[in-house]
């Protein structure tokens, strides 16, 4: 079964300062999510505002999840369709060519309409012949054009030019079924939103509702580092993930700066986190973490939060061995460290019904679990989208091809004359060496890199 493909962005914070003037630095990534996920992830600073706290049923020192599931109003239902979504960041997206995206099981193609400076949103597949549109190409003047038969497309999504069809004959090129369905789309924050639902009422949405706006991605004393990354997580596994900064010591060890507690466990630096979750509702919940500072959960995709896709796909077994809403028995929750994982549990419980809403596109079996290798993989699931570390993965292979030519060049020129022929296979044998140091450091860091966390 094909996986479903959803972005997210990271975004994680920390203040500096410089000259006496406070300063925050914000790191940004971007994964497409495989194998049902859902779209974005963001971290900001702290805030001061407090409020009355929601709570699960806990005493001083720990926190249950055995409740009884709660339902939510029809009314109050999380409505996933009616929501936007970010798609790529811009930095990734190149103007000259169509690019193929999958966001709530949805086929997408994105690409830069000339004609009205603006990035567009379609769906990917021509209304001809259902060919992917993603796989065409944009004409000389600034339309999108299918490779199969050579259909082009205005930024509307209207056909305005069907090659086969006779200059003298009827205008079929103007009916409603050479359209290709445009969804509403917008740029903010540096990234590509689109709106899922292309139902002409929605072509205004932007002037009734925006994407989530975080004052802190325009603010100029943040720097951002955007990027993006395929990763093979179910959406609720992801989300609780971000949602539990207790793991951030262990399962990051070395890797990521966890906050330090003020009673240090282990060498890790584990310790007790007193978390609270506040006014729960549909459209997410506030958090107060005690050294983590006070974000929020904007559902469905914004948090403060990190992740680690090595365990995910067993994980999700396991749940689904239980089900959904029963994830609380799968589970042994009893610290408050864990409230924001319980409280993204009631979240996903009474507002969606333990479910995301895929409209059909997935039957529920989780697919087979992928091997090491490639849940590991870097360079498809972010090198080839990422623009500088294209570059430098193209420029580095460059270089290895280089140093292999210029080995065998020196060999040639030390066998063809007796003259400092030891220095010339000298400097053979260090460009060889060089090259396979090189693609060592290639391989490493642009397509797999094992990780045992007992060896950290």
């Amino acid at each position: 079964m094909e996986a479903l493909f959803a972005p997210s962005v990271h975004i994680s914070t920390s203040p500096t300062s410089h000259h006496k003037t406070p300063f925050t630095k914000s790191r940004v990534s971007f994964s497409h999510l495989k194998f049902p996920v859902l779209p974005m992830f963001l971290t900001l600073g702290k805030t001061t505002s407090k409020s009355h706290s929601f709570t699960t049923k806990s005493s001083s020192s720990a926190v249950s999840a055995e409740e009884e599931p709660e339902t939510a109003k029809k009314e109050e239902k999380f409505e996933w369709y009616a929501q936007w979504y970010p798609v790529m960041p811009v930095c990734d997206l190149d103007k000259r060519v169509p690019h193929a995206k999958k966001v709530m099981g949805i086929d997408l193609v994105v690409w830069w309409d000339r004609n009205e400076s603006e990035w567009k949103v379609f769906d990917d597949s021509c209304p001809h012949r259902l060919a992917p549109l993603s796989e065409g190409r944009i004409d000389q003047w600034g339309r999108l054009q299918c490779s199969y038969h050579g259909w082009c497309f205005n930024g509307s999504g209207n056909c305005k030019l069907i090659p086969q069809a006779p200059p003298d004959g009827p205008p079929v090129h103007t009916s409603m079924k050479a359209c290709v369905a445009a969804y509403p789309s917008t740029v903010q924050h540096d990234i590509v939103w689109f709106w899922p639902n292309t139902d002409p009422k929605h072509k205004d949405i932007i002037t009734r509702k925006q994407p989530p706006f975080i004052p802190e991605l325009d603010d100029p004393s943040f720097t951002k580092y955007m990027g993006n990354r395929d990763l093979p997580y179910g959406y609720d596994v992801l989300i609780e993930n971000l949602l539990d900064p207790a793991h951030l010591p262990y399962a990051h060890y070395g890797l990521v700066t966890a906050p330090k507690p003020q009673v240090k466990s282990d060498r890790e630096g584990g310790g007790p986190i007193d978390l609270s979750v506040n006014k729960l509702d549909s459209q997410g919940f506030f958090e107060n973490q005690d050294r983590f500072g006070d974000t929020k959960f904007i559902a469905p995709c914004i948090s403060y939060a990190s992740s680690s896709p090595g365990d995910a796909p067993e994980k999700e077994r396991k749940f689904m061995d239980v089900g959904p809403a029963n994830w609380q028995k799968a589970c042994f929750v009893p610290t408050k460290s864990d409230a924001l994982v319980v409280g993204y549990r009631r979240w996903f419980n009474k507002y969606s019904g333990c479910q995301v809403d895929w409209k059909g596109k997935y039957c529920g079996a989780l697919p087979p679990t992928s091997p090491r290798e490639q849940l590991f993989d870097r360079y498809w699931s972010h090198v080839v989208n990422c623009r500088s570390c294209n570059a430098a993965y193209k420029g580095l292979n460059a270089l290895e091809v280089i140093l292999q030519v210029a080995s065998v060049a020196f060999i040639g020129v030390a066998a063809a004359s007796k003259q400092n022929a030891n220095t010339m296979v000298a400097v053979a044998v260090v460009c060889f060496a060089g090259s396979r140091c090189l693609a060592h450091l290639i391989f490493k860091n642009f397509h797999y890199h094992d990780y045992n966390h007992a060896f950290r």
